[in-house]
């Protein structure tokens, strides 16, 4: 299974973004669980200077700015 994080405040960018990693993952039909890291001491355990950042499998893939759910899909294959 994979483990994806949307790290943010839940603001309108994290919501897009954590919309856009869950149409990736049914569009790639794997099994996923998916995260949402609103506090701030657990977004600092990230090498992250802007959010909304995303993590799959504990690495960080994206932060401050929203990847499309292409992008998205090609980091849950890889």
């Amino acid at each position: 299974m994979v483990n994806i994080k949307v790290l943010g405040s839940g603001c309108a960018n994290c919501k897009r973004l954590e919309e856009n990693a869950r149409k990736a993952v049914e569009t790639l039909g794997i099994e996923a669980e998916i995260v949402k890291v609103t506090e701030y001491a657990e977004i600092r355990k990230y090498p992250i200077m802007a959010t909304p950042g995303l993590v799959v499998n504990e690495k960080l893939v994206s932060a401050g700015r929203i990847p499309s759910e292409a992008e998205i899909a090609a980091w849950l294959k890889a």
